[in-house]
């Protein structure tokens, strides 16, 4: 299972013509399938004049991905297939992609349709900001409000992420660590094994 890969920063635009046809690739971050395909269904939104809004996701990353692509109108193939292969072979996860086609007046053929719309997600990858998703384990730790100063200034000194503190007849904190079992080696040696660690659900940070 792949636990760390890179996905979109932030929403990008690529634009170029072509035989007097314009080209609009928009590239966003779309961690879940709902979020992509409401993501895609607003970009082609911002374009209710277009000619064609043709759509690719790949949500997740490798096999595992929930992939979709749509040619919205062009001939069989030639855009949202060519889309999702250029997103695929990218290496990044979790996101959509969307090209806007406003039509020149010159046809450009099935083959010409590929290279366009390839291309147009293409380069707005290579120019695309990233971020890197990485999956943590979350681990709950409660602990007596006499021992939690000194232990959160251990964690944090220690260079863990504290995600969230509650306080109520105990403090407990909710901590984020790579490798809980190593995590659990440094608890044991911070607080002479006077607290326990209980694993929670794991949880994705993007640095």
């Amino acid at each position: 299972m792949i636990t760390r890969y890179p996905i979109p920063a932030a929403e990008h635009v690529f634009e170029q013509e072509i035989k007097h046809s314009r080209f609009i690739a928009t590239v966003v971050h779309a961690p879940t399938l709902a979020e992509a395909r409401s993501t895609i269904a607003a970009i082609a939104a911002r374009y209710p004049d277009a000619t064609h809004n043709c759509w690719a996701f790949h949500v997740g990353v490798g096999p595992q991905a929930e992939i979709g692509s749509s040619d919205d109108g062009e001939p069989g193939g030639t855009a949202g297939r060519p889309m999702l292969q250029v997103l695929q072979g990218s290496g990044l996860g979790d996101i959509a992609a969307v090209v806007t086609r406003y039509y020149g007046g010159i046809k450009l053929g099935a083959g010409g349709l590929v290279r366009a719309y390839g291309r147009a997600v293409s380069e707005a990858i290579d120019s695309l900001g990233t971020l890197t998703r990485e999956r943590h384990e979350s681990v709950l730790l409660a602990v007596d409000h006499d021992q939690a100063g000194k232990l959160e200034n251990g964690l944090r000194a220690a260079g863990y992420h504290v995600a969230d503190t509650e306080y109520g007849h105990d403090v407990t904190f909710t901590v984020l660590t790579k490798d809980p079992e190593a995590f659990e080696v440094w608890l044991a040696a911070q607080t002479g094994g006077s607290v326990t660690a209980i694993r929670g659900e794991p949880v994705d940070l993007d640095s």
